[in-house]
């Protein structure tokens, strides 16, 4: 008999087709395989010597890790191997399996020529590859016992009116001389997975429909549309949702944790974004839940260290780049049970170190979030199917050979097999388009996407910082003379610059815009929809020349419309965006900012924000107006850590200032009055984020410095500071047996600040704050707690779970 294994040996050495033919035979990959095999060299070792052949080996591969390899046939051949590959690549073998093949040739070849003549004795129990619901005897039924035989259809298949499990009970008992193919665990496990998945939705949905699960999982209620997009990934496990963007992937993603997390079915998840979106992250989990989350900063090192903490909160956010390093900690530390991957298009090219270290990490479930699953090659789909079920598409070369069209080179040319493409990934793609479901959507979804200042850019904006922050300072002590107000007013422009491109000042050679990728990322999800335009607003044409280069570079349409275009030639502009299809982009300043009509948009991407809300509200308006056919997403774009977010605080948090107090064109000659220069600056000072001046407070201590802390303290934050109290430490405890003495602190009185957001964000100001004010004996340590945290303590208390030692307590400010 000729076995597949002696065809495949014979076209060893036959040479590869070249890496830009795509086009490769199942001999080729084997070979591939094989040379792979005796390249490595791993370890084999035979679990059951009473089989030389047709038995179960370890393998050790250089890599350290181990598998697991079956031989039940040579002649089919049937092999089985725990590694990945064996289970997608389709052709029954891996280098696992023929590393085995090869040891059994060198070390066992009388053994291993009679099992290729004479076949295997063994009677072998796998799951039928014909009737994916059912397991089979694949060979030597006719010795199955008599005893046995009645388990079984006259096919070899169980009987179907048995359970799979007491039929193997039986099966694999002392006596039964069949061995269960080590592929019938997993086929077990998936059939209880899925069984589990149908089951726990259909009572989560019984539970809302008689009350026993609450209708909303987040504080927020979730649109119709929203609730199957949680339904779907919660109980799908590892599921893909493509909605397109502003359907608020983000919410359904959350509300899905969320859901997981009150089953007692998820206690870690991994958030993995890019590193602009971490803080919208933490924001749409705050708005829609109070579920802990922590967001991972800093060194390799200290990264580990957290990974490691025993007891993390539910939500652990990471960007893309951290991944690349840490996958190996995570997989150790963190055991994640949901990783969600956000913008999963960072995956797409499945080469990439981003790509192959996101696919290492293990978990039960995985959401995958991004409205453009494909953006240039059909490849892109697959690679990201793949970190979800790496069996559904197949290998590179599998999907390759089903679904593009090649050359006489072997390159392709088209695409072929869509609609089974299309059916195939089904199962695990939600997708929905606005005009789907407008009818329950919002007019308008605002979108905040933070972007990292680059080194250069940070240098830069240090210097005006530095000039800003010294002109405040000196603002508290005395009125500004003109020339210095003016300064201060071009510095704060010059920072805003900055965070675009600090190539828009003159005499800068930074050409530094890492907002334009993010730019660019936006148009990619945007305009992967025909009908879709978009708007684009920026205060500075330098800032708007670099978009419009970019949509040069790909051949998208735009209009421009700033300063610089004639009045005669805007109106030609407007109409080119509105009547021509392929004018997809309006490139505008604030002269596009009043007054038109750009209903034909739907998008609109603030490129940086105005001082003034008003201003703001005036661009969104553009498009967001009476005859708007479609709901309006905008994206404000915002440089983090600058006075931008400043800025973004202050339209959130001060929706009352008024027009014009800080914008900056103003004089602050106009703005200043005598009983208000105080209450000015402590406004710029929040913007900027910069701490309090040490010389703006009194220079003498007071009667009573913890209150002028407080006072300071709720000037500098406003509503970030919920409460202030001031405590002593209680008198010590008698002392007892076990009595353990504590260190002693520094001051008996300690201060407790509660405020919102996060308190290792607060606690620099709050230190600084301390520092500066003037103390008659020691320092009182500080002590600063998160609202949510604080209200779970005192939820605990209440309920007689938890004892706070008794101290002498004073409430230094109104809580708010």
């Amino acid at each position: 008999m000729t076995s597949r294994r002696d065809s495949a040996s014979r076209t060893a050495a036959d040479p590869l087709p070249p890496i830009t033919d795509w086009r490769t035979s199942d001999a080729d990959e084997i070979n591939r395989r094989r040379a792979r095999a005796r390249e490595e060299q791993p370890g084999v070792v035979n679990l059951t010597p009473a089989h030389p052949v047709f038995s179960n080996f370890e393998v050790h591969s250089p890599s350290g890790q181990t598998y697991r390899v079956e031989v039940r046939d040579l002649a089919a051949p049937h092999y089985a191997c725990t590694c990945t590959d064996f289970r997608i690549n389709g052709l029954g073998t891996c280098k696992h399996v023929e590393a085995v093949l090869l040891h059994l040739e060198q070390t066992e070849p009388a053994a291993f020529a009679s099992a290729l003549a004479n076949g295997s004795s063994r009677i072998d129990l796998v799951p039928d590859p014909a009737a994916a619901a059912t397991l089979r005897i694949e060979r030597n039924f006719d010795r199955l016992p008599a005893r046995l035989r009645p388990l079984f259809r006259d096919d070899a298949r169980l009987r179907p009116d048995l359970q799979p499990h007491d039929a193997l009970a039986r099966l694999t008992s002392a006596e039964s001389p069949v061995r269960v193919s080590q592929e019938v665990a997993p086929w077990f496990d998936a059939r209880r997975r899925e069984r589990e998945r149908r089951d726990r939705r259909r009572d989560y949905e019984t539970g809302v429909t008689i009350g026993r699960h609450p209708a909303n999982e987040t504080l927020l209620p979730l649109f119709p549309y929203q609730r199957e997009g949680m339904l779907h990934l919660a109980f799908g496990e590892r599921a893909l949702l493509a909605d397109e963007m502003g359907l608020g992937k983000t919410a359904q993603a959350v509300a899905a944790c969320a859901l997981l997390h009150r089953l007692g079915h998820a206690r870690r998840v991994l958030l993995i974004t890019p590193a602009s979106l971490k803080g919208e992250w933490e924001e749409q989990i705050r708005r829609f839940t109070t579920l802990p989350l922590r967001l991972v900063f800093g060194s390799q090192a200290a990264r580990q260290r957290l990974y490691a903490e025993p007891h993390p909160p539910l939500f652990t956010i990471v960007n893309y780049e951290q991944v690349v390093t840490d996958f190996a900690a995570l997989n150790e530390h963190l055991r994640p049970d949901i990783v969600v991957l956000d913008e999963a298009q960072r995956i797409k090219n499945w080469a990439t170190k981003t790509a192959l270290a996101v696919k290492r990490l293990r978990s039960r479930c995985a959401f995958v979030l991004t409205g453009t699953p494909i953006e240039n090659r059909l490849d892109e789909l697959r690679s990201i199917v793949d970190f979800l079920d790496p069996a559904l598409l197949g290998p590179l070369f599998r999907f390759n050979r089903d679904y593009y069209v090649f050359d006489e080179k072997g390159r392709p040319s088209g695409y072929k097999n869509l609609e089974q493409l299309r059916a195939r990934v089904a199962p695990l793609i939600l997708r929905r388009r606005k005009a789907d479901v407008e009818t329950e959507l919002p007019d308008r979804t605002d979108r905040t996407r933070f972007v990292a200042l680059t080194p250069r850019q940070r240098a830069i904006y240090a210097d005006y910082q530095s000039e800003v922050a010294r002109l405040a300072t000196l603002a508290g002590r005395r009125p500004l003379a003109p020339k210095e107000q003016d300064r201060l007013m071009i510095h704060l422009a010059m920072m805003r610059m900055v965070c675009a491109t600090p190539a828009i000042i003159k005499g800068q050679d930074c050409t530094d815009c890492p907002k334009l990728p993010e730019i660019a990322r936006l148009l990619d999800e945007a305009l992967a929809d025909p009908d879709v335009k978009v708007i684009i607003f920026s205060e500075w044409e330098k800032m708007l020349a670099l978009v419009r280069a970019h949509a040069v570079a790909h051949g998208i349409g735009h209009a421009w419309h700033t300063g610089s275009v004639p009045q005669s030639k805007r109106r030609a502009e407007i109409n080119a965006f509105r009547d021509d299809p392929a004018c997809r982009l309006f490139l505008s300043t604030d002269s596009g900012g009043v007054g038109l009509n750009l209903q034909h948009a739907s998008v609109v991407i603030n490129c940086d924000l105005p001082w003034n809300p008003a201003k703001l509200e005036q661009r969104i308006a553009r498009a967001w107006r009476k005859n708007q056919s479609r709901p309006v997403t905008v994206f404000n774009l915002v440089a983090e850590g600058t006075i931008e977010q400043g800025i973004l605080n202050s339209l959130a948090w001060k929706q009352d200032l008024a027009d014009g107090v800080l914008d900056g064109r103003g004089d602050l000659t106009a703005l200043k009055l005598r009983s208000g220069r105080h209450a000015l600056l402590q406004r710029i000072q929040q913007v900027l984020d910069l701490p309090a001046a040490p010389s703006a407070l009194d220079p003498t201590p007071s009667a009573d410095p913890a209150l002028a802390f407080a006072t300071a303290a709720r000037a500098r934050l406003g509503p970030r500071l919920v409460s202030c109290d001031e405590t002593h430490s209680a008198p010590p405890p008698k002392r007892g047996p076990g009595f353990v003495p504590l260190p002693k602190p520094a001051s008996d009185t300690v201060l407790l600040a509660v405020v919102t957001g996060s308190a290792a964000d607060v606690r620099p100001h709050l230190e600084a704050l301390l520092a500066a004010t003037p103390w008659t004996g020691p320092r009182p340590t500080l002590q600063v707690i998160d609202q949510p945290s604080w209200a779970a303590l005192e939820q605990l208390r209440a309920a007689g779970l938890l004892t706070l030692s008794p101290r002498p307590n004073r409430a230094l400010l109104p809580s708010l």
